[in-house]
């Protein structure tokens, strides 16, 4: 007799589960700094730095050790008595050397970004060594709408932050002083404003920053000449929307782990 023949299988190949999604073309980028740019920007700040002699100086001051009250020493020569007050007053003093100019700076990403926000700065220089990259991206945006040129600078950290007697630089601004004549940095800015390239940004093509001497105008005026005002600004959005060119979109897949093992429900 035959034996019956074995039941076999068919296997079918799972698909693997893909999902669609959409590249970002408003995406904020830095212009590209030519390295000769780069150089001389380097330069102007060592020298700048070295010849202000603006720097932090953190000293430690040895402190001995509180010792416990039921501890007690066995007899022997009493030691003389060092004022620690004395030694404190002899050791120089921790913090910036000129405080001054301290202030016309804007040293590291949280600083930088509050000096934007209330439009006290006059050029902005970021970092390349910045990780991840989105810790710097919104700099983009705010200095394009307030006006001020920003760049980013390969080593600047390396070679800004051992002046200043810090660990790492990674934003430099230079803040707007109420006199010219008060001003430390006045040279640099100058110096280092037409080597910084012009940063584009999608969204803000043809954009102008808000003078802040409009704004006190329509404060002043209010009521119905504020109305008109606003009806104004609305018909000058509506037709530079129109003028707005669509971005190009590229697709991106984003497929799942096959492999991955998935815990099976045990039904109770």
């Amino acid at each position: 007799m035959a034996t019956p023949g074995k039941s076999v299988k068919k296997e079918f190949k799972r698909h693997a589960p893909a999902k669609t999604s959409f590249t970002s073309p408003f995406t904020p980028k830095w212009s590209p700094l030519p390295q000769e740019d780069m150089h001389f920007i380097l330069n102007v700040l060592k020298d700048k730095l070295v010849s202000t002699g603006l720097e932090k100086k953190e000293v430690k001051v040895f402190r001995p050790w509180k010792k416990k009250k039921n501890d007690q020493k066995p007899a022997a020569t009493p030691e003389p008595k060092v004022n620690q007050e004395a030694q404190v007053q002899d050791s120089p003093k921790n913090g910036w050397t000129d405080v001054s100019t301290r202030r016309q700076l804007a040293i590291g990403i949280n600083e930088v970004t509050k000096a934007l926000e209330r439009n006290e700065l006059k050029l902005l220089l970021v970092c390349k060594s910045i990780k991840p990259a989105h810790m710097s991206n919104h700099l983009i945006t705010l200095s394009v709408t307030r006006g001020v040129p920003a760049c980013q600078v390969p080593r600047l950290s390396s070679s800004v932050s051992e002046l200043l007697g810090l660990k790492s630089v990674l934003a430099l601004g230079f803040r707007q002083c109420a006199s010219k004549d008060d001003e430390a940095f006045a040279d640099t800015i100058e110096a280092i404003r037409p080597k910084v390239p012009s940063l584009d940004v999608a969204w803000l093509r043809g954009v102008a920053p808000e003078d802040p001497a409009d704004m006190e105008e329509e404060e002043e005026a209010g009521g119905k000449k504020g109305q008109k005002r606003k009806l104004e600004t609305e018909s000058e959005e509506v037709t530079k929307s129109a003028a707005v060119a669509l971005q190009p979109l590229t697709v991106k897949r984003i497929v799942a782990n096959s492999a991955k093992k998935r815990k099976i429900k045990v039904k109770s």
